[in-house]
């Protein structure tokens, strides 16, 4: 179970941080800042798919749903942006 989660923060940690040089480049196309926001909202928004009261369910549909979002934006960058925030910096 924990090398899972270990992997999963992995992941997500990763990812986030694309997102964050995608959002951060010039070139970032508009839907792209508001899809983070959108993410962003969900997170600190109180209305959640499934209350936060439900055990365990409710905790676990934002660890699900947000790297999902994060994923979908990032698969969706123009393919020379998601090459130039995949290089390593220098």
């Amino acid at each position: 179970m924990f090398k899972r989660l270990s992997v999963l923060w992995t992941v997500i940690r990763g990812d986030a941080r694309l997102l964050w040089r995608a959002l951060r480049h010039h070139q970032a196309p508009g839907w792209l800042k508001l899809g983070a926001l959108a993410i962003v909202a969900y997170v600190i928004w109180p209305v959640d798919l499934i209350p936060e009261f439900v055990p365990f369910l409710g905790v676990v549909d934002d660890i699900v749903v947000v790297p999902l979002a994060i994923r979908f934006l990032l698969d969706r960058l123009p393919a020379a942006l998601r090459a130039e925030i995949a290089r390593p910096l220098a």
